[in-house]
């Protein structure tokens, strides 16, 4: 990255007017610095959340055996009415 480059970028979103007025709320009370702020916080937790999910599934599998052999994926596939266990990620 080049000296002095912003290390944000601005992006436009669409969120539900009950969910803005929650946040400006929360900005109001003093809970929130900003409503960009409260944004940047919420992604950065949901990230983390999705990173930690990915992080205990591998831990899982490799506790539990591996990867989910055909004859599980089918199983699966058949249990959840799925109809192939290619629809089984």
């Amino acid at each position: 990255m080049v000296a002095g480059m912003a290390k944000t970028r601005k992006v436009t979103i669409t969120l539900p007017v009950e969910a803005v007025e929650s946040i400006r709320g929360l900005v109001a009370a003093g809970k929130a610095d900003s409503v960009s702020g409260f944004v940047q916080h919420a992604v950065h937790v949901s990230l983390d959340d999705i990173s930690g999910w990915g992080v205990m599934l591998a831990q899982a599998l490799q506790e539990t055996g591996g990867e989910l052999t055909r004859e599980e994926r089918e199983w699966a596939a058949q249990t959840l009415g799925l109809g192939r266990e290619s629809d089984v990620a």
